[in-house]
């Protein structure tokens, strides 16, 4: 099957629609274009991300089915609720971008790659100082040892990527996230597709069709424009179930 290629100096170029995809590999749809803001906010806005290695063209995806994760559905194991309860880390927002996105493409165990290039750092660290993206940094004793980051649209987060270096480091940022979402009224973090520890966090499956609609719904609404800070209290009260979702 052909896959249509975008023109790089276009970015107001259509993308295909979503039908197209191709199902091996799953939601590949087209090739080419750029990564300029413009590009990359009309790509979340209609559920199309980026993702791609050393050397390929660049590459956007429209998997179906999806895996989402609702921001009052968060899953808080025993073991993850016990983390917390110990008051072992500190949370932020948006204190320390390029050093997380720094932190999610560095090489894990044996595998020496990363799909985080540097045109795709530059790319997101754009996002970020427009307001677009936004990062969760998780500190142990003004380290950071965890964190996400990720893209909002509305009230749709789009995450991209996490770490830890120390154990429940990138759990409990993403508790946080979820926490805080769910006070700004958001409705949906999209998680792209699956993965175990998504999934043991709450996050679900559903069609494509499903997720578009939901798009349709939620991004349309404002969001929270600029940089975002953590409330106070929920920073500080996080280690209680009570404040959670």
């Amino acid at each position: 099957m052909h896959l249509p290629w975008l023109d790089p100096r276009d970015d107001s170029q259509p993308f295909p629609p979503h039908e197209r995809a191709l199902t091996e590999p799953d939601g590949l749809l087209a090739a080419g274009g750029n990564l300029s803001p413009r590009r990359l906010l009309r790509a979340y806005r209609i559920g199309i991300f980026p993702w791609y290695s050393p050397g390929q063209p660049i590459l956007w995806w429209s998997p179906d089915p999806r895996l989402v994760l609702f921001p009052e559905s968060v899953n808080l194991s025993r073991s993850l609720r016990k983390t917390l309860k110990k008051g072992l880390f500190t949370v932020t927002a948006d204190t320390a971008f390029a050093a997380v996105i720094a932190a999610c493409a560095a090489p894990r165990g044996e595998d020496s790659g990363t799909w985080i290039t540097a045109e795709m750092n530059r790319a997101y660290v754009r996002l970020h100082q427009l307001g677009h993206s936004h990062s969760i940094e998780t500190w142990y004793e003004g380290e950071l040892v965890g964190g996400l980051y990720g893209v909002a649209v509305g009230r749709v987060f789009y995450g991209e990527s996490m770490f830890c270096i120390m154990s429940d480091a990138s759990k409990v940022a993403l508790a946080a996230l979820a926490a805080q979402l769910w006070r700004w009224q958001f409705t949906l973090i999209d998680c792209q597709v699956h993965t175990e520890h998504l999934t043991r966090m709450g996050a679900v499956e559903i069609p494509r069709a499903t997720f578009l609609q939901l798009l349709e719904r939620y991004c349309i609404l404002p969001g929270r424009d600029g940089f975002w800070r953590l409330d106070d209290d929920l920073v500080t009260d996080l280690l209680t179930p009570a404040t959670l979702p």
